[in-house]
């Protein structure tokens, strides 16, 4: 799509793209930051050929190699960055027949994903301004729990009288936790009252949580009471049959009122075994694709985690702005919508929000060929699920056809055996799901690969960003829950990176140059911890010995190690706050990256390293989205960090801190004494001592149950002492 192009149907306008201000800028800065590049790239080469210090300009240019590839990567997607505007009163008015929406909900685990905030997602939905018949609402419980079905079970009751309210009110907040939460409304009787139906489910679901049990007295349908008896000695959540229940029909449920069709509701189990199961999220997704294709086969699909509600009820007409455009729709895969989270504290300390991730990279993309698939919040064209836009890849059965009519009701028999047998775990035995059909599997990011293998494909895809978060969903709260996850990240995209599939060999090869470096940002994440461990220990034990690894303040490389440095936070500050963040927010993200750098993305290439040696394998570990600790909770709002339970990946991070403290204070020392110093190394070591505040107050200072552990630093003291004095055969 061409920018300032406009889209049209029958003279209405649907949505619009413009380009942004600052790419004439950028475009201008990226010659004059590549001149000095290539002049630093020189200046390595040369001191390598004509000074002794082989071993440490072998590093340095290592490093900088590291960040010039990661900065031409960014760079691709600051070339010709988009904002787009739509109009869903346009396209509502000109759509005489809404298409019909099919939505996926994953969750897997009912400790860390609370069936009650699976339950709230899903009324969310179900509640959109969009004709309820139309909507077709699918959870795949991946954990088989009955904790789960039983609160779909009493959403689905509930939602009976939730959905006329929300539509007759307008009510902006569709989940029932997040509404009887605010007090942004007033309060009628009619909301007493529904809060208290809310409450008396909440209590019911709660309970059944705990006691780990759904007891007979809470089942009150005979058809659903048979359901709860699959639940025998023998049923594991590794090892289970397949569960497909039906707990709301819209060609036969209605509201109470009798005046209002309710949506469709489907819960899926997918059968597991301990001898054959893909344990990644894509296969349950995949089941979810086949199971809805049976059943429904809605053109359009929305793909959502469990914890991540709708917060625009109007957000599908959005999404058919594009998705229902005939200039378009031929190659369009698929609609992202950022992920936007609630109860961030003030200036973001753990950068969940992940700006560049969700919004700054997304714009870039989307000048390209579009964004990447980020798991949640998207609006597929399910047509793309079956090969690139001009070769259609067959399913093995007619059923399966993204074009398919389907003229039988959901429950009957015939169509919920067909369901039962394409949810079982050896279906997709020599077949192309994973591979060529569907989302696609091979690494712990499915998200992004999908996403990715979609693109090489020829697909496109589009960014809606509205003021209006469409989605909002809940962060990590301590330090431990966001490494872990960023560590996960690092190992899958580790894989993809560096298999066949690289996106700096095949993605270049499909999608060309400019897109297949821009997902290289991603693919190769894991690298940024060659630079930053290296700038995090080598100038600060050179330091101690009085060696020199950067220019002198008189030379004129130390002006071109300035502007390069300068430039680069400069540019990544501008687009941060021109994308709505605070420059505190920035400093905590920047904070973040380096933090990231000691623990997430080392481990990550070590369990990586592992797995690959078949020595260790890496499962899908969920993060918890439970956050019942009320102490870490105040933490988090007070921006105090929270490191969580002891962790060895806290250990190089620790150590970085303290030998960057003990190197300013040397460096200070000689520079005050003697009146000479190394200044790009103490500017260097004062930048990452600021940075590192926080774990200085958690080692010494605190004494909650938020601070580093006692073995952590004890380790990483001994951990120091060590570095200093091998330093010294290091670097002279």
């Amino acid at each position: 799509m061409e920018p300032h192009k406009k889209h049209s149907v029958d003279g209405t306008t649907l949505h619009k793209c413009h380009p942004c201000r600052r790419t004439i800028p950028y475009r201008i800065y990226a010659v004059f930051h590549t001149c000095g590049i290539i002049a630093l790239m020189y200046h390595h080469v040369h001191s390598l050929l004509t000074e002794d210090k082989t071993l440490i300009i072998s590093l340095l240019l290592l490093s900088d190699i590291v960040l010039t590839f990661m900065w031409t990567t960014m760079m691709c997607l600051r070339l010709n960055p988009v904002h787009r505007s739509e109009y869903p009163e346009n396209c509502a008015a000109q759509l005489e027949d809404f298409p019909k929406l099919d939505v996926f909900i994953c969750t897997a685990d009912p400790y860390k994903e609370p069936p009650m905030m699976v339950a709230n997602t899903a009324l969310s939905v179900m509640a959109y301004d969009y004709p309820s018949d139309k909507i077709s609402v699918y959870v795949s419980d991946d954990g088989g729990s009955s904790l789960t079905l039983f609160a779909l079970m009493e959403a689905a009751k509930f939602s009976k009288f939730w959905l006329p309210f929300c539509k007759k009110n307008n009510v902006q907040d569709r989940s029932p936790e997040v509404y009887f939460s605010s007090d942004s409304h007033s309060w009628s009787d009619e909301d007493e009252y529904l809060k208290m139906m809310y409450e008396d489910m909440k209590s019911r679901v709660e309970h059944v949580v705990e006691t780990g049990r759904v007891e007979t007295e809470f089942i009150t349908c005979d058809q659903i009471r048979g359901v709860f008896d699959l639940w025998t000695k023998e049923f594991t959540r590794h090892d289970h049959p397949t569960i497909i229940q039906v707990l709301q029909n819209s060609e036969t449920n209605m509201d109470d009122t009798k005046k209002h069709t309710m949506p469709n509701l489907i819960y899926v189990s997918r059968e597991k075994s301990k001898v054959s199961q893909h344990n990644f999220k894509a296969g349950a997704l995949n089941t979810l694709l086949r199971v809805s294709a049976v059943m429904t086969n809605s053109p359009v699909i929305l793909t959502l985690d469990c914890d991540m509600y709708s917060n625009d009820p109007t957000t599908p007409v959005r999404a058919l702005c594009y998705l229902t455009d005939p200039e378009i729709i031929s190659g369009l895969a698929y609609v992202q919508f950022p992920q936007k989270f609630e109860g961030v504290s003030k200036n973001d300390i753990y950068a969940c929000e992940f700006k560049r991730l969700f919004d700054i990279n997304m714009i870039g993309f989307d000048g390209l060929m579009g964004p990447n698939y980020v798991g949640t919040g998207c609006f597929f064209n399910r047509r793309a699920f079956y090969g690139p836009p001009s070769n259609f890849v067959l399913p093995e059965i007619d059923e399966l056809r993204p074009n398919r009519i389907v003229d039988k009701p959901i429950e009957a028999q015939n169509v919920l055996i067909l369901a039962h047998d394409v949810a079982g775990c050896n279906y997709e035995h020599n077949t192309n799901w994973g591979s060529k059909i569907g989302f696609r599997y091979g690494t712990l990011v499915e998200d992004y690969y999908t996403g990715y293998r979609l693109h090489c494909e020829r697909w496109r895809s589009v960014f809606c960003s509205p003021k209006r978060p469409a989605f909002c969903g809940d962060s990590p709260k301590c330090l431990i829950d966001m490494v872990s996850q960023q560590k996960r990240w690092a190992v899958g995209l580790l894989e993809v990176s560096l298999s066949r599939y690289s996106p700096l060999t095949y993605g270049v090869k499909s999608m060309g140059m400019l897109m297949g470096v821009s997902y290289c940002q991603y693919a190769f994440w894991a690298f940024w911890a060659i630079p930053l461990i290296v700038y995090g220990f080598l100038p600060q034990l050179a330091l101690f010995y009085g060696v020199s690894v950067f220019p002198k303040s008189s030379e004129l490389w130390f002006s071109l190690y300035i502007f390069l440095s300068l430039g680069a936070y400069a540019q990544d500050l501008l687009d941060f706050v021109l994308e709505g963040g605070s420059y505190r927010g920035w400093w905590n993200d920047q904070r973040i990256w380096s933090m990231r750098g000691f623990s997430s993305f080392p481990f990550g290439f070590i369990e990586f390293t592992l797995k690959t040696l078949n020595l260790s394998t890496e499962g899908f570990n969920l993060t918890s989205k439970a956050n019942d600790d009320a102490e870490q909770r105040k933490r988090y709002d007070q921006e105090i960090f929270d490191f969580g339970s002891s962790s060895s990946m806290f250990l190089p991070m620790a150590t970085m801190a303290i030998v960057n403290l003990i190197a300013l204070v040397w460096g200070l020392y000689c520079l005050l004494a003697w009146g000479e110093g190394l200044v790009l190394e103490i500017m260097l070591v004062s930048f990452v001592v600021v940075n590192c505040l926080p774990i200085y107050e958690a080692m010494i200072f605190r004494k909650d149950d938020g601070k580093l552990s006692n073995r952590v630093c004890f380790l990483a003291v001994i951990l120091t002492f060590v570095l200093i004095v091998s330093g010294y055969f290091f670097v002279k």
